[in-house]
């Protein structure tokens, strides 16, 4: 069992002490008579719409008492350090304040958290879709354990991957994000290590040993011939596994239509088994499955707020129309049917976080996806930019984070490990993330053209990366289309052969 006091207390050499029954690490950790930190109870009024229960809101590290106005302001100052936070004004103020505020976290309650949501019931959307689709008796099993037990449950070697499935159900966003703020990386790539999220639509992704690729064949000028070009190219390197997803730049549904008719008639003549998306509006994808377009996964980006969703074009009424009607009018045998994209800071630049911190209105996009058993998610770690995300450290975390955040939620969950081009971060740094989230068991990652997007302007991981992760890991494709490898000549005993990595295998 890995030590929470260890990794995320080490900023100021503070060790915990359990207000409750102390976990096995708080009971062997060494104390210190100068920087032994006292959870202290304080009077609180809190605001109208939330739980009157009296929490925990002080802490007192290295003799400085910090006492925090309400449970969001806690959960935003214990956040490990990202720019955005700093941006909206909710970051902590020093490595002081922010053990503090984890502190503070770790002796809160799942009840606490539960009884005081960062946006209230009764004023967004998002909340009532997580609260009302949370298993009660799971819940009612856990709602008594402190933010620091279910850290130690997670990372206990005895509790397994079903058993944190079972236990995600029980789970609102806001706790799964808690728990998230008390972990290391490490702890972060352990646990996400143990859960597998097993999902079908045209093939299966999540299977152990398996590593998948969304082939991304984007075009400045959606030409289909050069859309095609960077398909064959791709696929040629075995990538396209868990999806042929085109953004389009024309978000109109002439483009959609022809988009998907020419990646599903690549598919349909290769005989592929994989799936084809284009990821415009959700209503474009609509329009264009009504007038009787080929897809197989529906698309929409989420933001973790009602107000951000609004944003974005999208409401929650409008996700389950738009679920239905893929299933029932789409080319996916498979019952998983939507792909989902997210990003931490997706909030706070429509102006639509309400006070919230930008890990916690992560989770909280989870907890829309899992309602709809996605196919695929996949965070855009670094794409939002350095406002959000600064640089390579800050990516690399928010990677790790989201990930472990995701699969806690039930969800097939990949990365897009990238970073724009005014990012403090290069291509090593993502190779970096790439390589931890293999570990982790990361569904999928990207697959571009030598990892540079010429529509999107935007750095991710290359065709080359993918191929070079799964030899250095042995990893595989997902198991239908690495048949296919294997028939064509592509891919012999899970590697790939010497016609791998030429597009004119597939002719002109």
């Amino acid at each position: 069992m890995r030590s929470c006091n260890r990794v995320q207390f080490r900023e100021v050499g503070a060790t915990l002490r359990h207000g409750g029954v102390p976990g096995p690490a708080a009971m062997n950790a060494p104390t210190s008579r100068n920087c032994t930190p006292v959870i202290q109870a304080v009077d609180y009024v809190l605001p109208t719409g939330i739980s009157s229960r009296a929490v925990k809101l002080s802490a007192t590290v290295r003799g400085k008492t910090f006492t925090f106005q309400d449970v969001r302001a806690v959960m935003a100052k214990a956040n490990e350090e990202k720019s955005g936070d700093a941006l909206a004004g909710l970051a902590a103020q020093s490595s002081l304040e922010r053990v503090a505020a984890k502190l503070v976290l770790s002796e809160l309650t799942l009840a606490d958290l539960h009884e005081n949501p960062c946006i209230p019931y009764e004023q967004d959307a998002v909340t009532r879709l997580i609260w009302d689709e949370l298993s009660r008796p799971v819940y009612q099993e856990v709602k008594g354990w402190t933010v620091g037990q279910l850290r130690e449950h997670v990372l206990d070697d005895a509790v397994t991957g079903p058993d944190l499935l079972r236990l995600g159900r029980g789970l609102t966003s806001e706790m799964i994000a808690a728990c998230a703020k008390l972990m290391g990386n490490l702890d972060l790539v352990v646990a996400a290590r143990k859960i597998r999220v097993v999902v079908h639509a045209n093939n299966t992704m999540g299977l152990e040993g398996r590593l998948g690729v969304r082939l991304q064949p984007n075009h400045p000028s959606d030409s289909i011939e050069g859309i095609l070009a960077s398909i064959k190219e791709g696929v040629s390197f075995g990538c396209g596994d868990a999806v042929i997803g085109v953004n389009p730049v024309t978000d109109d549904v002439g483009t959609c239509k022809a988009i998907l008719e020419a990646t599903h008639r690549f598919i349909t003549d290769w005989r592929l088994p994989t799936q084809n998306c284009c990821l415009a509006h959700v209503t474009t994808q609509m329009k264009a499955l009504e007038q009787g377009a080929k897809l197989h996964l529906m698309f929409q980006s989420l933001c973790g707020t009602e107000k951000g969703l609004k944003a974005f074009g999208v409401t929650i009424p409008m996700l389950f129309e738009a679920w239905d009607m893929t299933r029932k009018l789409g080319q996916a045998t498979g019952p998983n049917v939507m792909y989902f994209e997210t990003g931490q800071g997706s909030a706070l630049s429509a102006d639509a976080h309400h006070g919230v911190d930008q890990l916690t209105c992560e989770a909280r996009n989870y907890g829309i996806a899992r309602r709809f058993q996605p196919f695929m998610l996949n965070t855009v770690v670094g794409f939002i930019g350095p406002e959000y995300l600064y640089d390579a450290r800050q990516i690399i975390r928010a990677g790790l984070e989201d990930h472990f955040m995701g699969k806690l939620h039930g969800i097939s969950m990949g990365c897009d490990t990238c970073y724009t081009n005014h990012a403090d971060a290069d291509q090593n740094d993502l190779e970096n993330l790439e390589v931890l989230l293999s570990a982790a068991g990361c569904n999928f990652f990207m697959g571009l053209p030598m990892g540079d997007d010429v529509m999107l302007n935007y750095q991710s991981s290359s065709f080359h990366d993918d191929a070079g992760l799964r030899q250095l890991l042995s990893l595989r494709p997902a198991p239908e289309f690495e048949a296919w490898l294997e028939e064509v000549g592509l891919m012999k005993n899970g590697k790939l052969t010497s016609r791998a990595g030429d597009p004119s295998f597939f002719g002109d």
